[in-house]
């Protein structure tokens, strides 16, 4: 249980910098609510089973814990590589960010596919397509990407000009901050020209792992002391589609620039064809229910609690989400004891703090409302 003894987490404490991009389901705002959470656990180690941008497991490993993070999605992978096993001084980048910027752009498989020309401040090219970047950015990018693959770089090098590339051009992009559609008027940051930074990096101290891969194979070889789960839940609103829900669909391109791979394309938004909905779904954002009547998300997140070796165990939930709040109240105390539950309202920028087990639920009947839960598995 709690450990009195570790230092406490208090709210004049600066939470630890971390960077990302653009991401709809970022748990950037929770950090300040999940390190007071697990401030007083006897912890070491930490596996964050659904990492996206890494902010969550940067946060972690700067706070001083060993990480394992992992995500399905390779984008996601190149990110912890750079942040978590990076154990140079910045500014030993910035001579091989400033040859990248030196790096002449031409027309090449990026522009023709995702850069657009600027039609009296219209997106709309003239085949009626809409496009993500502007030409001048997109030359760029296939310039540097090309560069970036011919040179003889390790995995970490490799792994921080891909992050930072990434990066640049998430700052000047012309989108809604996903890639499943494009805005028919070019944004203001679009006529930027896009420029590498040295990624905010930090000297690790820890041997953190980085894995890629469907977090039902990951749980399989790890023991740690507190897991974050973060699943990518599908909607309940019978009216939306999965697909407006996966992440594979909306970041796509990240993916694609970090395989530089020209893979086959599809659609308006010309996303990669192994995005698709029938090649690229996650079971927990799974819609259909089993022969049970029972939604396939649900037990999903079930066999996923049971099936982690880790002593404590910190799931975020939206009340948006198949999961109904009976359903997910009934799960976590069959597989362990509550021990808290924290309900943000980003609205107020307050938090509520409800240790009682059941004391959440006619909460989660309203919409939009995030929760996190910490639990101690049962032995």
């Amino acid at each position: 249980m709690f450990n009195p003894t570790l230092p406490l987490f208090k709210s004049s404490l600066s939470i630890p910098d971390t960077q990302g991009i653009k991401y709809a389901g970022s748990k950037l705002k929770l950090i300040p609510y999940i390190l007071p959470l697990i401030s007083k656990l006897d912890i070491q180690i930490i596996f964050d089973g659904f990492s996206g941008t890494t902010r969550v497991s940067q946060a972690f490993a700067k706070t001083g814990f060993k990480v394992i993070s992992n995500d399905i999605s390779e984008w996601s992978y190149v990110f912890g590589i750079c942040y978590l096993n990076n154990k140079k001084k910045p500014a030993e980048y910035q001579e091989l960010i400033n040859h990248l910027n030196s790096i002449k752009g031409y027309d090449g498989w990026f522009t023709h596919h995702y850069g657009g020309y600027d039609f009296t401040e219209k997106a709309i090219q003239p085949d009626g397509s809409k496009k993500p970047w502007q030409v001048h950015n997109t030359q760029k990018l296939d310039g540097i990407r090309d560069e970036i693959d011919s040179l003889n770089l390790s995995e970490v090098d490799r792994a921080v000009t891909l992050t930072s590339l990434i990066l640049a051009m998430d700052e000047v992009d012309s989108t809604l901050g996903h890639f499943s559609s494009y805005l028919k008027d070019w944004s203001a940051r679009s006529y930027k020209i896009m420029k590498l930074k040295v990624p905010k990096l930090f000297k690790n101290v820890q041997d953190h792992i980085v894995l890629k891969g469907d977090i039902s194979e990951a749980i399989k070889n790890i023991k740690v002391d507190f897991a974050y789960l973060d699943p990518p839940y599908g909607s309940n609103n019978e009216k939306m589609p999965p697909s407006r829900v996966r992440y594979a669909a909306y970041y796509h391109i990240w993916s694609t620039i970090c395989k530089n791979d020209k893979p086959e394309l599809f659609g308006k938004a010309l996303r990669r064809k192994d995005s698709s909905d029938t090649t690229a779904s996650s079971i927990f954002e799974e819609f259909r229910k089993d022969d049970q009547g029972n939604f396939i998300a649900v037990k999903a997140i079930e066999d996923l609690i049971q099936g982690i070796n880790a002593k404590y165990i910190a799931l975020s939930y939206s009340s948006g989400g198949k999961a109904t709040a009976e359903e997910l109240n009934t799960i976590l105390n069959r597989h362990g004891t509550l021990i808290k539950t924290l309900k943000i309202d980003y609205k107020k920028n307050v938090m509520a703090n409800m240790r009682w087990s059941n004391e959440w639920i006619p909460e989660a009947e309203e919409s939009n409302q995030e929760f996190i839960f910490l639990i101690e598995k049962c032995s």
